[in-house]
């Protein structure tokens, strides 16, 4: 979580951090291929950073803040989400008036890619009718091709900026469509109008439902008709009611929390599974559409920081076979085994430079098995170095 212009929770971040992560770490050299901690077994895909992607410079001087939301859309066009914001002043030096430097320009918030890089659409921010959100998190294109997104911001900055209540849908051309919940603090995990801090959401085709990860204020997975807005129902840990009991920190030698920590991700997959990431309990919870509980799968439970599972994204085959999380606290993406939740490789390392990770947030395939990362000032992705290719759905 994010207090703009306040105080920074839920990670550990650096003072300060050089220009270059600003330009996506174009001028570093390509990184060697990327090693799991074991032998990979056969069919998993082995990854190495592809300094083609995206195309650079970005165009008008733009420079990224953080970047909070990554989605790759049916036609691996990348979207994503970041908070203009939150770049420090030396950083946006054209933007004043008169401008102090050259460079740069905060980019707008919402930015979609095509498949080699190129900038396609850039829109967002505040405008008539809508609460744009005070802290940008977390970014998804439904099977119209309708943008959501949403904020994460839970109580009232330091420069007075309100908190994150709602989720937006727009048109892709930045069209406002829909909110859900607005501006405010929560009115618990039971309410089902307002949220607080969603982290995420996923649209269901089938039924046409928004499913949002209502996790860093609230400690929920809540649903609502994609169209209208209208509740449907909402769940909490175990798929028992949400609660917003007190609980103690974590400790990986007490019994699983049964309570959701902070809903970080929701998915659902082609056979109707919905997958949530409860981060700072460092583990994925498995459910049916209606709130079922169906598994939980633990990765490095030692995690204490902030937690091991950030986000999920399904391997583009015809079963979804695999899974890529992103474990933030450890600097790796980790491939599993969707049926089991097995571990089968992880890889990654933290830095600044190309090729290692920054803060990681988010990790999505594209449908040829290419991964995409979104950090702090920049997104990166790594391509598939040991053959291994997704078969067609």
């Amino acid at each position: 979580m994010r207090e703009k212009g306040g105080v920074l929770l839920n990670h550990i971040r650096a003072p300060w951090r050089p220009l270059a992560t600003i330009a996506l770490a174009a001028v570093c050299a390509a990184a060697a291929p990327s090693q799991a901690d074991d032998a990979t077994p056969p069919g998993v895909p082995e990854y190495a950073l592809d300094m083609s992607w995206p195309k650079l410079p970005l165009p008008n001087q733009w420079a990224l803040g953080w970047v909070d939301g990554i989605y790759v859309d049916a036609r691996d066009h990348v979207w994503i989400l970041h908070s203009p914001d939150l770049l420090q002043g030396w950083l946006t030096g054209a933007a004043t008036d008169p401008p102090g430097a050259r460079c740069c320009v905060p980019a707008p918030p919402v930015i979609e890619f095509d498949a080699q890089g190129q900038v396609l659409r850039a829109w967002g921010g505040p405008g008539k009718g809508y609460d744009w959100p005070s802290a940008e998190h977390g970014i998804y294109v439904d099977y119209k091709g309708n943008v959501w997104i949403a904020g994460n911001q839970t109580r009232t900055g330091a420069d007075g900026s309100p908190p994150d209540g709602m989720v937006l849908k727009f048109s892709p051309d930045g069209e406002f469509l829909l909110q859900i919940g607005g501006r405010g603090p929560s009115k618990g995990s039971l309410d089902p109008t307002q949220l607080s801090g969603a982290a995420a959401v996923a649209v269901d085709p089938e039924h046409n439902e928004v499913y949002v990860a209502d996790g860093y204020g609230n400690h929920r997975v809540i649903v609502f008709d994609a169209d209208t807005g209208k509740f449907k129902r909402q769940w909490g840990a175990y798929g028992k009611p949400p609660t917003d009991e007190k609980m103690p920190p974590y400790d990986p030698k007490a019994p699983p929390s049964s309570q959701f920590s902070l809903v970080h991700c929701v998915r659902i997959s082609n056979d109707g599974l919905v997958y949530v990431c409860d981060r700072r309990n460092n583990r994925l919870q498995v459910f049916k559409r209606d709130g079922t509980f169906v598994a939980e799968h633990f990765y490095e439970k030692a995690t204490k920081v902030s937690g091991s599972v950030g986000n999920v994204s399904f391997w583009p085959d015809a079963t979804q076979s695999l899974m890529a999380i992103n474990d933030p606290s450890n600097f790796q993406t980790v491939i599993v085994r969707r049926a089991t939740g097995e571990e089968l490789s992880r890889f990654g390392h933290y830095g600044t430079y190309a090729g290692e990770y920054h803060r990681n947030h988010q990790v999505e395939f594209d449908s040829r098995g290419n991964l995409y990362t979104s950090e702090d000032y920049r997104v990166q992705r790594f391509k598939i170095v040991n053959g291994v290719q997704p078969k067609s759905p």
